[in-house]
């Protein structure tokens, strides 16, 4: 399974994109689905998780400095040069691909980040300070490389994303004080499984509208790529140059790779109603950024065997 796991997963969203156009039916019912499928997925990733070593995680200054650093300084400016670089004139497309990269991810980082057999909770340390500062600035970002006042109801946004991060935190430390470690043996599995059902669910939602658009997947793909890779480089060079341990360094390295594309898609569909290419483009970057991650996610478990 975790050999095949980055085919797994791009296969979980071509099956998506299939749904979503062969059955309405399914297309419908798919975006209530995502965020169960989260929880449920978030509930076995923070059962593996001392919650003490969540408040131990907060002490090191140098992870978080650097991992707040490239996610909330470098990102948005290298985001706004890719932009106009390759999306020059495409009011549209350049929002939705800002939107898509200043919000870095509260969920699919963690899991990547225990597939690769990283620090969970050095990296879930940085949940609240992602979660609030992506809400606070992405208004800024707009304003600052778009030059539109934008507005949105941050309080609902917020709400949701705490319960989808906090009940499955409080339901895996319950679990594991009445039965203790009985599931994280089957934890890695079970993880693979329901992210794959997210996926499903993610790309099942917006098939019809994807496969109506394919030109828009040509245009996002060059700069999603170049910034997974620079990002991927940066953050190996910025562990090895604070000197952290391999498995810190990973949680760092996914944090500010894996974006917040569903909080996104529900901000732009707030916001811009009537404007669909936004939306789109928050839709196509997890149908490249998963199989990336996946990969990435690859070949670090494979580094740390060989360490």
């Amino acid at each position: 399974m975790a050999k095949l796991q980055p085919l797994i997963i791009i296969a979980s969203a071509l099956a998506g994109i299939l749904l979503g156009r062969f059955s309405p039916s399914i297309a419908s019912r798919a975006g209530g689905l995502i965020e169960v499928f989260l929880m449920i997925l978030l509930f076995f990733v923070f059962l593996a998780v001392d919650i003490r070593e969540i408040k131990r995680s907060f002490s090191n200054i140098r992870f978080s400095l650097a991992a707040l650093g490239i996610n909330f300084i470098w990102t948005p400016m290298f985001t706004f040069i890719l932009g106009a670089l390759f999306m020059a004139g495409e009011i549209d497309l350049q929002t939705g691909f800002i939107m898509l990269m200043v919000t870095p991810c509260t969920d699919w980082y963690l899991i990547f980040t225990g597939m690769a057999g990283g620090n969970v909770s050095l990296g879930s340390s940085l949940l609240p300070l992602n979660l609030i500062l992506q809400i606070c600035l992405l208004p800024v970002y707009l304003l600052l490389f778009m030059g539109d006042a934008v507005s949105f109801s941050a309080g609902s946004i917020l709400t949701s994303i705490l319960l989808v991060l906090v009940i499955p935190l409080v339901s895996a430390n319950i679990v594991k004080f009445m039965i203790g470690k009985l599931l994280t043996a089957y934890s890695d599995t079970i993880q693979l499984f329901f992210l794959c059902l997210a996926v499903l669910a993610m790309f099942a939602s917006q098939g019809t509208l994807l496969l109506a658009n394919p030109g828009l997947f040509v245009s996002i793909f060059p700069p999603l790529i170049i910034f997974f890779i620079v990002n991927f480089f940066l953050a190996l060079f910025t562990g090895r140059l604070l000197k952290l341990p391999f498995k810190d360094t990973i949680p760092l390295l996914f944090t500010t790779q894996a974006r917040n594309s569903p909080v996104a898609l529900a901000i732009a569909a707030v916001t811009f109603p009537q404007r669909p290419v936004i939306s789109l483009v928050l839709v196509i970057g997890p149908l490249i950024e998963l199989p990336v991650l996946a990969i990435d996610a690859w070949i670090l478990k494979n580094q740390i065997k060989y360490m």
